[in-house]
This record gives C-alpha cells, sequence and structure tokens, in this order.
C-alpha cells in the first residue's frame, strides 16, 4: 500500500474508531449487575491493521482510543495500539477474521493488569469488586472482539474487491 493510502486509511479509520466509541452509537448490555455496552470502536482498528498493516494499525488504535481514554480509562489507548498492531501482524499469515480475535489476545493481559491497576489502586475498589469489574469488562471485550472481527472480515473482503484498496494482508 501506497503511503498516502496508508495516511489516509488511518486517519479515517481513528477518526472512526473514536466515533464508534460514543455512547449513542452501541448496543446496550447488562452482565450481572454491571451496565455497559457493546461498541464497535475495535471494527476500524482491526480493518486498517489488516489492510495497511502493523505500523498503521498502532496509530489507528493509539488516536482512535482518545475519546474512550478521555471518558473512561486513561490507558485504553495503549490497549487498542496493542490491538492494531497485534492484527496488522497476524493479518500478513491469517483470514482477517481469526487476525482479530488473536489480536484481542495480545491485548487481553494488557487490558486485565491496566484495569486492575485503573480500579484497585486509583479509584481504590476492593479486589473483590476490581475482580467482579474486570471479569465483566472482559466478557464485554471479549464479545466485541469477536463480533468486529466477523464484521471487519466482510468489511476487508468487500474493500478489496470493490478495488478500494488492495491492502498487506
Amino acid at each position: 500500500m501506497r503511503r498516502t493510502k496508508a495516511i489516509t486509511l488511518t486517519a479515517i479509520m481513528a477518526a472512526l474508531a473514536n466515533i464508534l466509541s460514543i455512547p449513542p452509537i452501541a448496543i446496550p448490555l447488562a452482565v450481572g449487575g454491571f451496565e455497559s455496552a457493546i461498541h464497535f470502536s475495535q471494527l476500524p482498528i482491526f480493518i486498517c491493521g489488516i489492510l495497511a498493516g502493523p505500523m498503521p494499525g498502532l496509530m489507528t488504535g493509539a488516536i482512535g482510543g482518545l475519546y474512550m481514554s478521555y471518558t473512561k480509562i486513561p490507558f485504553i489507548i495503549g490497549g487498542l495500539a496493542i490491538l492494531g498492531y497485534a492484527a496488522g501482524f497476524f493479518a500478513k499469515k491469517l483470514i482477517p477474521s481469526l487476525s482479530g480475535i488473536l489480536a484481542w489476545c495480545v491485548q487481553a493481559p494488557y487490558v486485565v493488569v491496566t484495569d486492575y491497576v485503573w480500579f484497585n489502586l486509583f479509584l481504590e475498589k476492593t479486589q473483590a469488586a476490581t475482580w467482579a469489574i474486570l471479569t465483566t469488562i472482559m466478557i464485554k471485550l471479549t464479545i466485541e472482539a469477536v463480533i468486529c472481527s466477523v464484521l471487519a472480515e466482510i468489511f476487508v473482503r468487500y474493500i478489496k474487491r470493490a478495488g478500494i484498496i488492495s491492502g498487506e494482508g
């Protein structure tokens, strides 16, 4: 992919990731007593990583996480950067949906550690409360990763078939 196309794709997908993380654009989800929502901000991060490669995926994740980092947990930027890089890395050898799911597996330990620190140390939740929140978050993020990975598979095929971008993966 040419540099100009990669930069353009990264910018568009990063903006879209921020837009897709805004609460009205989400599916409400209640797990136990925890209210949350399934959002689709991972989708453009997967698409960019898969089509443009690891570094554009990393940049899309980092920039695409700005809204959530500001409104929720500051560490999200790092996790989404890992997600984008890993999706681009795995896309070199695997189908897009599997690339997204494996990217989530790479990101997951980062999420556990940083969210534990956030809830336990910064928000001073008890260990039991922290683990209850973390379990719910991990279930929600796994559901999001699977949904977004399958959608990425569909969108990447369409984008390539339409000749919009040929991609690396």
